[in-house]
């Protein structure tokens, strides 16, 4: 099996080698795992097909290592998975992670037009490499001992992996109308092998995009994310846009797109823009949430632009909008609606801050302020600023990075000097109302507001003292009296 395996992978595809022959059914490993090990990529898991009950074999292979592992059956897809981390073996590989294996019978699929779950029987290894979605997923070595380790390749992936290219076993139009899934797919692993789709593939998409409309939202946006996740995103988002899949999937993304012209006054065409910054915040973050607010940070453009005659183009107040917008957003794209969206959110609506703060003069006050709007967010907040950096001027860039540089050295004598990050005032509002006998009221809040206004404008220092006494001098000007 000369395709990159691990000593554990040999180890493991062994003993299933010898528990489909006590079965006498034949078996092979498919797909993503030859895919990638040809490709000299790291891969943790893999498919084996078998003509028989994989389930079964499963089962055979689990009794085969001590301690047995668990196995997950998942019985209406006839599939069961296990995860070995024992070895027979005294070698260090034992300490590496989980190796997960499935198990499924080879089979055969037809489709409805209406729907993407298939009519499934059982089938041959040709039945099965049939219905796969591309032809580089479709290799498979053989596991059995008469031919152990062949490549079994009959739609010529070897070649389209050294061509680097994306396309379908069958004719792509039905392969697409089949699972309109793998339109998104075919994107997906262009994206992530940074590999070309063959031009007929492409053509299908682009003329059978509307079916993705039969996906549900949780698969797309699955899809969406893995996409966001590769080393440079902006190659998928390019062929979602020119397939019209975006318009369909994310119509928002698609407002950005394109320039105006009045006047001799244009603006920057806002989606090649955000691709830009998505490619730029991705060499230095894998973190999903701060792509996500790269992709949605100028979201707000298309509803808040205005020309204005003897100026130009304006987008006044867009990072307000756009974060009012993201809430709709991860709620139509079924992502998490709790803190990753709350993170997302407060980039979209801070990004535009330290931009301001690179101006000259700039006072300890709005330093204090953005650090404690930002909290623990003020680093991820920077990197999206420095992103957010797309002019094809080198003189100009290295300019704004030199600014930000001065701003993160500012950020860090003020939170040195003053602890403001996630901060909470001296004074609390349980204190104030003890202090004056208030219930709940508009008075203590606009107590407790002034208080923490103050020390943020440098007008008293950030201790209880201060603002006790600072307290009690305002208090009058509300009608406040102590009780002591």
């Amino acid at each position: 099996m000369d395709i990159n395996c691990t000593e554990r992978e040999l180890f493991v595809f062994k003993k299933i080698s010898h528990a489909a022959e006590s079965l006498k059914m034949p078996c092979y490993v498919i797909g993503g795992f030859v895919r990638d090990k040809i490709l000299k990529r790291a891969t943790k898991d893999a498919d084996i097909v078998c003509v028989g009950d994989g389930i079964e074999l499963a089962n055979k292979v689990a009794d085969r290592f001590q301690p047995r592992p668990f196995i997950t059956v998942f019985k209406n897809f006839g599939t069961a998975q296990i995860k070995i981390n024992s070895w027979d073996t005294d070698k260090s590989e034992q300490d590496e992670d989980v190796f997960e294996i499935e198990f499924v019978g080879a089979r055969k699929e037809s489709y409805r037009y209406h729907s993407r779950n298939p009519s499934v029987s059982p089938g041959t290894l040709e039945d099965d490499q049939l219905r796969r979605d591309f032809t580089i997923n479709a290799l498979a070595v053989s596991l059995n001992a008469d031919d152990y380790g062949k490549l079994i390749d009959p739609f010529h992936g070897l070649r389209d992996l050294s061509r680097k290219l994306i396309q379908t076993p069958l004719d792509p139009l039905q392969t697409f109308s089949d699972d309109p899934l793998r339109m998104l797919r075919a994107i997906r692993f262009a994206t992530q092998l940074n590999f070309s789709i063959e031009s007929k593939t492409l053509a299908a998409i682009k003329e059978d995009a509307s079916r993705i409309r039969i996906v549900s939202q949780e698969r797309i946006t699955d899809e969406l994310n893995k996409i966001i996740l590769s080393k440079k995103p902006s190659i998928g988002f390019e062929l979602l846009y020119q397939t019209g899949l975006l318009h369909i999937i994310f119509p928002k993304m698609v407002d950005l797109a394109g320039a105006e012209y009045i006047d001799s006054y244009g603006h920057k065409d806002n989606f090649y823009h955000t691709l830009r910054v998505l490619d730029n915040i991705s060499q230095s973050t894998s973190d999903l949430w701060l792509r996500w607010a790269a992709i949605l940070h100028d979201i707000g453009k298309p509803a808040t632009k205005k020309f204005e005659k003897d100026h130009g183009w304006t987008f006044h107040g867009h990072e307000v909008v756009g974060g009012k917008m993201v809430p709709k957003i991860f709620d139509k794209l079924k992502l998490p609606q709790n803190e990753k969206m709350r993170f997302v959110r407060k980039m979209v609506e801070l990004h535009l801050r330290p931009i301001s703060l690179t101006k000259e003069n700039i006072t300890d006050s709005a330093i204090r302020r953005l650090l404690f709007d930002a909290g623990d967010d003020i680093d991820p907040l920077m990197l999206l600023c420095e992103a957010d950096i797309t002019s094809k001027n080198k003189q100009k860039v290295k300019k704004y990075l030199e600014n930000f540089e001065l701003v993160r050295k500012r950020l860090r004598e003020v939170e040195e000097k003053d602890k403001i990050r996630n901060w909470q005032p001296p004074i609390t509002g349980e204190m104030i109302m003890e202090e004056f006998g208030l219930k709940p009221s508009k008075k203590v809040g606009d107590l407790k507001n002034a208080i923490r206004e103050a020390i943020l404008d440098g007008e008293i220092e950030n201790s209880y003292e201060a603002a006790r006494e600072f307290m009690l001098k305002k208090a009058v000007d509300l009608d406040l009296k102590p009780l002591k």
